[in-house]
């Protein structure tokens, strides 16, 4: 017998988590996802992982372009997480964004970034696990946006 998905859903959440936005381009076009299924794997290689839906728009393009980027999110940067976590193509035109190594797109005033080239696919379930090698990074100083129990909090209003 499986596990009750809502159980897991309403268990996992019990596990307050930092907020991304995983952004890519390339031959096949700019994509975005709010993440936080996002984990720091080795320090040698550098190396990440992020877990992407099968039905995401975004999940073939980043196969496609071969390249992602990951954007830690700042306190004031709710609305880039609920404008990211929408189904279907993302419009990048009125963001303010840079680029590193890869192209893909770096979102202003995050937290951090870490611009990765795709370095293998896992299959998991209803997901793939991206794993990524670090080509480039930066960290800013600053307040995170957190999640928890199906909202969103920050530093201090979660205690």
């Amino acid at each position: 017998m499986a596990f009750d998905s809502a159980m897991q859903r309403r268990i996992m959440g019990k596990f307050a988590t930092g907020i991304t936005v995983v952004t890519s381009d390339g031959e096949a076009g700019q994509c975005g996802l709010t993440a936080n299924a996002f984990t720091s794997v080795s320090l040698t290689p550098p190396l990440l992982l992020v877990c992407v839906d099968l039905r995401s728009s975004s999940h073939a393009a980043i196969i496609q372009n071969g390249c992602f980027a990951v954007n830690i999110l700042a306190a004031d940067q709710e609305d880039l997480s609920r404008r990211f976590a929408t189904p279907g193509p993302k419009d990048f035109a009125d963001l303010s964004i840079t680029t590193a190594v890869t192209g893909s797109p770096l979102l202003a005033a995050t937290l951090g970034h870490l611009d990765c080239r795709l370095s293998q696919r896992l299959p998991a379930g209803d997901h793939d696990i991206f794993l990524g090698e670090i080509v480039a990074g930066e960290v800013r100083e600053g307040e995170p946006l957190l999640y928890f129990s199906g909202k969103y909090g920050h530093w201090h209003s979660l205690g």
